[in-house]
């Protein structure tokens, strides 16, 4: 994971006409970046919302999160579910609504883990033709490459890692490589806590664990998948909570937050 820092999302936003900004359907809020849209408004760069991971919530939750962003926070956006492959036509046709002119260039941005990559190869496509790569640049932009998507629309195919905001457990677990926390069972709790409040079945759906106290949540995973000291068979709670943010990043555990009324 190589998060840039301020000065090179710059670089990445003066490349393009649009900016997507990918956060995460569940949790919006907490994923998306108020710098990054400031950053974005300053030069002049349009950007389109992108609600990612909408197969993980009921199609209510989408459209209300799009309403919020449309009447509150009057910014165009669209949901889907890149890696199911929905609403990609909907997001082409919404992006040629915002910048009505071709050719357009449209960088991908946001903090890490809500899918960018997976958009990019998504719209890429196999019929996407490779152009000339951008002139060297400082930063993570030097090896940028431009793709030629179709309809006279180009993307940059360099994923923008946008530091997370806020400094809440989402900003945690979406800095830092799960083997490089420091305290990787504190922060699972946490996030169990956070995930329980929306959604108590969330892991008796993800592991059929029914207890909502979230040290058992840990302890009786550790136990489900054999994760134990040899010496006295006592669980691995490292293993178990490192396992959990991993699947809550990767969608596997479902839960979704209701926009601010």
């Amino acid at each position: 994971m190589r998060l840039a820092n301020w000065r090179l999302v710059n670089e990445l936003i003066d490349m393009a006409d649009v900016i997507l900004e990918l956060v995460d359907v569940r949790d919006p809020i907490s994923t998306r970046s108020k710098k990054l849209e400031y950053m974005a408004r300053k030069r002049g760069r349009p950007i389109i919302v992108v609600l990612n991971k909408a197969d993980l919530v009921p199609r209510r939750i989408c459209e209300a999160w799009k309403r919020y962003f449309n009447d509150k926070e009057r910014m165009e956006c669209v949901y889907i579910s890149a890696r199911g492959r929905r609403g990609t036509r909907v997001l082409r046709k919404t992006v040629k609504e915002v910048v009505d002119r071709t050719p357009l260039t449209i960088a991908i941005m946001g903090v890490p883990k809500v899918g960018k990559s997976t958009l990019i190869n998504v719209l890429k496509g196999r019929h996407s033709a490779q152009t000339s790569p951008y002139p060297g640049t400082p930063g993570y932009t030097k090896k940028a490459q431009v793709y030629r998507i179709g309809g006279g629309i180009y993307l940059i195919d360099t994923p923008g890692l946008v530091p997370p905001e806020g400094g809440g457990i989402e900003s945690i677990i979406r800095s830092t490589p799960i083997d490089s926390l420091k305290n990787p069972v504190k922060v699972a709790l946490e996030l169990i806590k956070k995930v329980l409040k929306r959604n108590p079945y969330a892991f008796q759906d993800a592991y059929g664990i029914e207890t909502r106290e979230p040290g058992e949540v840990l302890k009786q995973l550790a136990l489900k998948r054999g994760w134990v000291y040899r010496k006295d068979q006592e669980p691995l709670l490292t293993e178990a909570a490192k396992a959990i943010i991993r699947d809550y990043l990767d969608g596997k555990i479902v839960y979704y937050t209701l926009p601010p009324q």
